[in-house]
Order: C-alpha cells, then structure tokens, then sequence
C-alpha cells in the first residue's frame, strides 16, 4: 500500500474512533450488547492465549492450595474451561454471559455464576483469590474501575491475580470499549495492605491497538 493509502487510512481511524467513543453506551450496556448479538469475550480468550492464562492459574491454584476463586468478568465462559478450580464464582455485568455460563458448566457443581450489581455485590472477603482477566481495559469510566478494584480487593482473603496491561494509552488510538491504564499505583495507594508479589510477562498483544498483558499476583499482608 502507498504512503499516501496509509495517511488515509490512519486519518479516516482519528475520524470514526472518536466519533464512535461519543455514542459509546457504557462499559456494561456494551458487554451485554455485544453478547446478546452473538459476540464472544475475544482474543484474549482464545487459543493460545486462553491456554498460557489456564496454565499459570492452575499451577498457582494447585501451588497455593487455593480452594475458592471468584472472578469479576466472567464472561462467556471460554477461558473459564480450562480451569481447575475446586470452588468457583463468575460474576458478570452482561446477564446474557451470566446465563450462557450457567447453561455451559449446569454439570459442573463446583461453578456457579452471578450478574454482577455493583451495589448488591456482597461483602468480603469470601474467597482465597479473586480474579480480573482482561477486565481493567474495558473499564471506561473511572468510577466502575474504582468499584472493581474494592470489589476485586475485598472479595479476597489471600490473593488477587490482574492479568492486564499496566501503561496509560490515549483514548483516541484504541478501540470504544477500551481503555488503557496504569492501575499498580492506584492499587499501592488504596490498598496498603496488599503487596505486589510478582509479574509474570504475558504474551504478545492479542490485537494490534493493544499492549502487551501480564500476570500482577497480589498477596495480602
């Protein structure tokens, strides 16, 4: 493609995305849309990136004895079949997702799964690890990321796993329903009690606008 083919292209994209963000429904309205209309959690749960996220969570589950997870953006479920949980809880903003879960893992009696209501959400903590895959970046508004971070911080008794890009990105280069961030010092800030026990680097970008992503395992005390 020209030069000139490429200028286009990227002038059209500074054009559309903002255009698009204006109309954006919400972080919640747009996951429960996009999965009534058939649409999935994405890349990022998908093939290889789906099996090197099992495979660190289920080696930390069995290395930490954990015996109860529950994650916050459960989602459609696909990541979630390659877990090996002794306990699980999947909330979701979507109910659609909730439903399609609850109907995907019925045999299973060690899932269970919940539409996420910031304001019933219940107190913690009640779980040994709490979850948030791929979530924070679609977070849009500041003040679902601060509710999620409580819930994810309080849901736990020993540990909290973000897989999640840690880097501020302008709005204007990705997608609708993204938003990159750096939330580690938002999480050392608010949450001292909580330590940072290790990163694990991720894989490649599952998409092109996006960054790397990589495992923050969180230890409390």
């Amino acid at each position: 493609m020209s030069r000139v083919g490429t200028s286009m292209i990227d002038l059209a994209r500074q054009i559309v995305r903002p255009a698009r963000r204006r109309i954006f429904p919400g972080s919640a309205a747009y996951w429960e849309r996009r999965y009534r209309r058939g649409g999935t959690s994405g890349p990022g749960s998908a093939g290889t990136h789906r099996e090197f996220k099992a495979r660190f969570l289920n080696d930390f589950v069995d290395r930490h004895g954990v015996e109860s997870v529950v994650e916050l953006g459960c989602g459609d479920g696909s990541q979630l079949e390659l877990g090996r949980y002794p306990h699980y809880v999947g909330y979701d903003v979507s109910e659609t997702a909730v439903d399609a879960c609850s109907a995907r893992f019925a045999s299973d009696p060690t899932k269970e799964f919940r539409t996420y209501d910031p304001a019933e959400f219940p107190a913690g903590p009640f779980a040994e690890l709490s979850l948030s895959l791929d979530v924070i970046l679609h977070l849009i508004e500041d003040d679902v990321f601060d509710v999620h971070l409580d819930h994810l911080f309080g849901a736990s008794q020993r540990f909290v796993i973000i897989y999640g890009a840690d880097v501020d990105m302008d709005p204007k280069k990705t997608a609708a329903h993204c938003r990159f961030r750096r939330f580690t010092p938002v999480i050392e800030s608010r949450y001292p009690a909580w330590h940072l026990d290790g990163v694990t680097e991720g894989l490649a970008p599952a998409t092109r606008e996006g960054p790397r992503t990589d495992f923050f395992v969180y230890r409390l005390g």
